[in-house]
């Protein structure tokens, strides 16, 4: 390939980036991941007959939807060797290296509560659910994208939208409340209040930690709005110190957290109906390179 040829495949793929990484995020739940799918898609777009090619925006999206749910068949037997609950990797989202968040599908698909209940899906009914619902394309167009039908599409959307259930309340909340609730959170988690900490939460609240073997965090979700608070109150007492920022991570309120002992935590929060239901500490280095 010549290098006027690889400078026009490099620039039609730039043109769409922000919109293929961010399906290929929404898909994967980690940055690493899906700038690697990107890597890969180039490889083919530049092998590719570009002339044939009509729409290059769809014809990437399916190399990176067909890649990306290729490496998520792959993780399924790498998961289980990991240490403790995984959580999808933060991303600051100010700015938005996906392109404009300007609609509520858009930014409320990337939020942690969602990526993590993603996971319960299968990648076709991961595929099928970004893109209709982040993306908002056609059942048609989706079929030609993942070589089903239609009518196959559709159901995958319904089951998966059955699968994630009544918690889709967890990513949808107003986000006033959110940063109502996180100011609060942040107050009584560096005061030590545990009276104020344990009202913030729902009865069935649930903290997830994920230090990838590599930092000190529960090996298992820590459930009821006593423990939880208890539990965080105890990262706190261990960790010395605090230093709390606030960002923007996945479009939604958040925090990141140092502590006087060299380690970050970046929270975020999934709230319904005025409570915190869920509490994600993302400790592990290799997700949070970028708070360095």
């Amino acid at each position: 390939m010549s290098p006027v040829d690889a400078a026009e495949a490099a620039g039609a793929l730039d043109a769409h980036r922000p919109m293929l990484l961010g399906l290929a995020y929404r898909l994967l739940g980690s940055r690493y991941d899906a700038e690697d799918v990107l890597q890969e898609a180039y490889l083919r777009w530049v092998r590719v007959d570009r002339a044939g090619v009509a729409e290059p925006r769809r014809y990437l999206s399916r190399v990176v939807t067909h890649l990306s749910m290729d490496r998520l068949r792959a993780r399924q037997a790498s998961r289980e060797s990991y240490v403790g609950p995984w959580l999808p990797e933060p991303v600051p989202t100010v700015p938005s290296p996906f392109g404009p968040l300007e609609r509520a599908e858009l930014r409320d698909s990337l939020s942690t509560a969602l990526l993590h209940l993603l996971e319960r899906l299968t990648p076709p009914e991961r595929a099928v659910y970004v893109l209709r619902t982040a993306f908002e394309l056609p059942y048609a167009e989706i079929a030609e994208l993942l070589d089903r039908s239609a009518e196959d599409c559709r159901q995958l959307h319904h089951r998966a939208a059955v699968r994630i259930g009544r918690d889709q309340r967890r990513f949808t909340a107003d986000r006033a409340e959110q940063e109502r609730l996180l100011e609060a959170f942040i107050a009584a988690a560096t005061e030590g209040d545990l009276a104020a900490l344990t009202d913030l939460v729902a009865a069935d609240a649930t903290a997830w930690s994920d230090g990838g073997g590599r930092v000190r965090a529960a090996r298992n979700p820590v459930t009821g709005a006593d423990r939880v608070a208890r539990f965080l109150l105890g990262i706190r007492d261990k960790s010395g110190p605090l230093t709390v920022h606030r960002r923007e991570l996945n479009g939604q309120p958040a925090a990141v957290v140092l502590s006087a002992t060299g380690f970050a935590y970046a929270v975020t929060l999934g709230t319904s109906a005025g409570r915190i239901t869920d509490i994600y500490l993302v400790a592990n280095p290799e997700k949070l390179s970028w708070a360095a």
